[in-house]
């Protein structure tokens, strides 16, 4: 029984190349691409299962691409629960300068899908032989699909009695809000256009996460703040993890990174804080891979240790 279930609805492959400068209307001679499988619930799948947990990921699959996407989950060794779709699935491109150690990111939206074929990854989820410690909506939302998906997986997980957490943006996050959402991964950006604020300190931003606990939006809220750490907040505590000084390869899947750690924990029976810090381990671990690798075990477990989280609720309240 997966503890673990990931629900992607817009996956894509993800390809990865160096190139010595970018610049237009010139050739630009690139280093042989990397393919990594991609899309918010395939990533966090990806790390949680990396960590030791048992997961599970639903996604739809189309064309060659979509082929591709499905055997490079498998070959992590995570169980693929695929429904079909008429569209090529989606491709993601990173270049990565070497001149200037900047990355260019070209995300693609993602082919429209009918109504039967993002039904059916519901109807997945319903059916799985097996419930659930968890059920993971993470990512974008493709054209076809309304906002209201992920709301949808939300009470499905609900009537599963399985605990449903979501990472996703603008009007889907909006929609699937007080159907029963355990945790939320925000980060900044993304709280700030939701609470409609400029949060620039973490009074304001515990305030804002407090602000949707409280209207029972979520029981808790892990904001992610990029180089400058990361907060945990529930009704009752807040911590804040200080940075950490890595070295940075690539931002790419940090902040999936950061869930699937932190999912990978809670899988284990581990509790908010101890999860927040292999989150941020996780998260951490991310930037120093390079490309679409996402983060490793050995590095996740080498930087645990040196996680500083600190309750801060005292000081703010």
């Amino acid at each position: 029984m997966p503890d673990i279930v990931t629900l992607t609805i817009n996956p894509a492959v993800d390809i990865f190349v160096n190139v010595d400068r970018v610049e237009p209307t010139r050739k630009l001679r690139c280093s042989a691409p990397k393919r990594d499988p991609g899309g918010g619930g395939i990533n966090v799948a990806r790390v949680a299962h990396r960590l030791g947990a048992n997961v599970a990921a639903i996604y739809p699959i189309g064309g060659a691409i979509g082929k591709l996407l499905q055997r490079l989950v498998e070959r992590e060794g995570i169980a693929s629960v695929v429904t079909p779709s008429h569209v090529e699935t989606r491709e993601n491109f990173t270049a990565y300068e070497k001149a200037t150690g900047e990355q260019y990111r070209f995300v693609l939206p993602g082919s429209a899908l009918y109504r039967a074929e993002w039904e059916a990854c519901l109807d997945k989820l319903a059916s799985l032989p097996e419930k659930p410690k968890y059920v993971v909506a993470s990512g974008s939302i493709p054209p076809g699909v309304p906002d209201d998906f992920y709301a949808a997986v939300v009470r499905q997980a609900r009537e599963m009695g399985a605990l449903a957490v979501l990472d996703t943006s603008g009007a889907a996050l909006k929609a699937a809000l007080g159907d029963g959402v355990m945790l939320i991964k925000p980060n900044l950006n993304e709280l700030g256009e939701f609470a409609g604020a400029t949060l620039d300190s973490d009074a304001a931003r515990i305030a804002a996460c407090r602000t949707m606990i409280t209207a029972g939006h979520t029981q808790a809220v892990a904001l992610t703040l990029g180089a400058d750490g990361a907060l945990l907040v529930t009704a009752e505590l807040a911590w804040r993890a200080a940075p950490m000084q890595v070295e940075v390869a690539s931002a790419v899947g940090a902040g999936d990174s950061f869930l699937g750690g932190m999912m990978a924990a809670l899988a284990k029976g581990e509790g908010m804080a101890d999860a927040f810090r292999m989150g941020v381990a996780a998260g951490s671990a991310a930037v120093m891979s390079p490309g679409t690798e996402l983060c490793h075990e050995e590095d996740v477990l080498r930087l645990l240790d040196a996680v500083q989280i600190r309750e801060i609720e005292p000081v703010l309240s």
